[in-house]
């Protein structure tokens, strides 16, 4: 009589997680050879986030960029994302020309404020001498 093995579920702690052994299991997982599911119950993994941490640390996918960093993107794809990045700096232009355009109104508009209340009501509002030359200032001392 032949009696199947079937594979017995051991519960594990961290301690029996050699390194060796972490990049065995992402390996695996990284080939498609078994989900993070499926390693934790071959193995006997408490958890599957586990797997997943394992998985940040020694596994070969770029979780920031959400891309695997083995995988070289197509020039077709490559292109692709250019032409986004090129559109979304052409909006951002086109803003920021148009903010430009409204402070240079507002500042024309205020220079006109400012004529016209000096002729209303007849005094000087704009300062007459150059900027960095106040006369109200005293001197620097030299000391001794």
């Amino acid at each position: 009589m032949e009696q199947k093995k079937e594979e017995q579920y051991v519960k594990r702690t961290q301690k029996d997680y050699s390194q060796a052994f972490k990049l065995q299991v992402v390996g695996q997982v990284e080939r498609g050879e078994l989900s993070t599911h499926q390693a934790k119950k071959k193995y006997g993994i408490q958890a599957r986030s586990t797997v997943m941490q394992w998985l940040r640390k020694y596994g070969s996918f770029d979780w920031e960029n959400q891309t695997p960093s083995y995988m070289p993107k197509s020039p077709e794809q490559r292109i692709m994302e250019l032409e986004a990045k090129v559109k979304l700096l052409e909006k951002q232009k086109s803003f920021l020309e148009q903010q430009a355009h409204v402070s240079d109104s507002k500042a024309i508009i205020f220079d006109m404020m400012i004529d016209l209340a000096e002729k209303e009501y007849q005094i000087d509002i704009r300062k007459n001498s150059p900027p960095g030359q106040s006369n109200d200032l005293p001197k620097n001392k030299t000391k001794l």
